[in-house]
């Protein structure tokens, strides 16, 4: 785990060929950004959009083969409700007006999440964007909206329970049960897990997102709020992750735990 701020670093060198298959993101900040600057919590919102671009443009640029963007959580449909009505607003414009520039540059673009809870016209440009990119592989951007891990796992429970009433499994199968249950949550079964899991704005929570897919995530936390965060800090994100010692429960060479 890591915790760090980037002001005035120049961007470490990353390895090329250690490069996260699955960089996950919470984009945290932006309400703390506005109010810095004595502006509304939704300017803040608007502003993160470039840091999204940014970052976008640096996981195409350095070869990243899956980003998913925090957007929406289950919880932050407890904001309040003129703030939530503000983030599906923006969500919907930057839908329409980044759309063209992804399919161009080969980006195929999905979402998970709840739906059931988003209106018509959110679910029709998501089910629309994601039809018209699923071709492009460039770069996998998937965007979590109204989207909790707990609520993931239970979903795939229920799946696995439903399917076993008509083509059972071998319960006593470890690798069998897991498979089967993986294919249940939101990512399928063809993801890889995630890599490199990055936190902006200081807080050290992983904030229900993804929780089985990060099982062994590293985990990296830096103050930089989100509408700051740029490429030289993802890449930083990136020079970290190169560096890590990543055992998965094994022993590391030398016999050290």
């Amino acid at each position: 785990m890591r915790a760090r701020s980037n002001e005035h670093e120049p961007a470490p060198e990353f390895d090329r060929a250690r490069l996260p298959r699955h960089v996950a993101i919470v984009m945290d900040g932006n309400g703390r950004w506005a109010r810095a600057r004595h502006l509304p919590r939704t300017v803040g919102h608007q502003r993160g959009r470039r840091a999204v671009r940014a970052t976008i443009r640096a996981a195409m640029r350095r070869g990243v083969p899956l980003l998913t963007l925090f957007a929406f959580s289950s919880e932050n449909w407890k904001r309040p409700i003129e703030e939530v009505d503000a983030l599906m607003k923006l969500f919907i414009n930057a839908l329409e007006k980044e759309l063209d520039e992804l399919d161009e540059n080969g980006v195929r673009l999905s979402f998970i999440g709840e739906r059931s809870r988003l209106d018509e016209q959110v679910r029709g440009l998501m089910e629309a964007a994601e039809s018209r990119t699923a071709g492009n592989d460039r770069l996998h951007l998937q965007i979590a909206v109204s989207y909790g891990g707990q609520w993931d796992i239970l979903q795939a429970a229920r799946r696995l329970a439903e399917r076993q009433a008509e083509t059972p499994v071998d319960l006593d199968d470890p690798e069998t049960l897991r498979a089967s249950f993986v294919a249940g949550l939101s990512t399928g079964d063809q993801q890889p897990p995630v890599d490199l899991f990055i936190r902006t704005g200081g807080e050290h929570r992983l904030s229900n997102f993804l929780l089985w897919q990060m099982a062994y995530a590293e985990l990296y936390f830096t103050d930089v709020l989100w509408p700051l965060f740029d490429e030289a800090e993802f890449d930083r994100a990136l020079a970290w992750f190169g560096n890590r010692d990543r055992r998965f429960g094994q022993v590391a060479e030398g016999g050290k735990a």
